[in-house]
């Protein structure tokens, strides 16, 4: 099953945290993948939910343990451009990601290709699916 820190996040949300490229690093050293939030602007990319906070280079999205949310259409175009592993949503039930995983809005149905999208929202009775990604990542790791 795929572990997936949200922005970074292990054991709840720190804010001022999010998207920092240590503090996704730090994730990815204890094991887990991470969902990143993606900005594309003026040829460079950058981390940050809601306006360009960290500038990053090309290189560190190609990690492997890396699911970029393209939060603009510049960077949606930008990051299949160099082939990294992304999606676009917004509040769609299911998006599709470049590998072809279906992300999942919290609280909708699991699918077998389902990443269950923050379960703590969701009010589950069972987690079937291939993946989770959460704030609190570390409780699906025991």
């Amino acid at each position: 099953m795929y572990l997936i820190s949200h922005r970074g996040n292990i054991n709840g949300i720190e804010k001022n945290n999010e998207n920092n490229p240590d503090y996704i690093n730090q994730a990815i050293s204890r094991g887990y993948d991470v969902e990143v939030d993606v900005r594309y602007e003026g040829g460079q990319f950058f981390l940050g939910h809601d306006f360009n906070q960290f500038k990053i280079k090309k290189e560190f999205l190609l990690n492997k343990k890396l699911w970029c949310h393209a939060k603009t259409n510049e960077a949606l175009i930008a990051l299949d451009g160099i082939k990294a592993h992304y999606f676009w949503h917004q509040e769609d039930d299911y998006t599709i990601t470049s590998k072809g995983f279906f992300w999942t809005y919290p609280g909708k149905k699991l699918l077998q290709k389902s990443i269950c999208v923050l379960p703590e929202k969701g009010n589950y009775d069972k987690i079937d699916c291939l993946g989770i990604c959460s704030d609190f990542i570390e409780r699906y790791n025991r």
